[in-house]
């Protein structure tokens, strides 16, 4: 496979259930939609679309604060998503909001903010996602205190 390329694969299982493969190696992972379209058995697209996005911008967190040689582990994080109707009536995603959280807030204030003020650009998923739905994204202390973004 290229560089530039990814892979995977969905195989129905059952209803709206499917097989998700991306290393032939491993075993696929679920998705399924929730009741009374499916059972639930797996998160949703718009679930997966969620991980997706939180992930990169958690891997992105840490590769930034790891390029500053800081410590902030181990950071959290959630993904919400706003779901509602387009002009059609399509149910659609229409906001995502990926909140952070520091396990510890490195000691350098100059090197955090540096990495905080970078980071969301390192993060291939969430930049190429929020060229289509609003994202926003925040970063927080341990004690809750917001560090980077809006509150949300």
């Amino acid at each position: 496979m290229a560089d530039g390329e990814r892979f995977i694969r969905l195989e129905q299982q059952h209803d709206f259930r499917v097989a998700i493969t991306w290393d032939e190696a491993r075993a696929p992972i679920l998705g399924d939609e929730p009741p009374p379209l499916g059972t639930g058995a797996g998160p949703n697209p718009s679930q997966l679309l969620l991980a997706a996005v939180a992930s990169c911008m958690t891997d992105s967190l840490f590769f930034a604060l790891r390029k500053f040689a800081l410590d902030a582990s181990p950071l959290k994080t959630e993904a919400r998503a706003e779901v509602g109707r387009n002009a059609e009536g399509r149910q659609r995603v229409l906001a995502i909001d990926v909140r952070l959280s520091l396990g510890q807030v490195p000691d350098d204030a100059g090197k955090l903010a540096r990495a905080l003020a970078q980071f969301e650009q390192f993060c291939t998923v969430g930049q190429s996602v929020a060229q289509g739905i609003a994202t926003r994204v925040s970063v927080r202390a341990p004690d809750g205190r917001l560090l980077h973004g809006a509150a949300q």
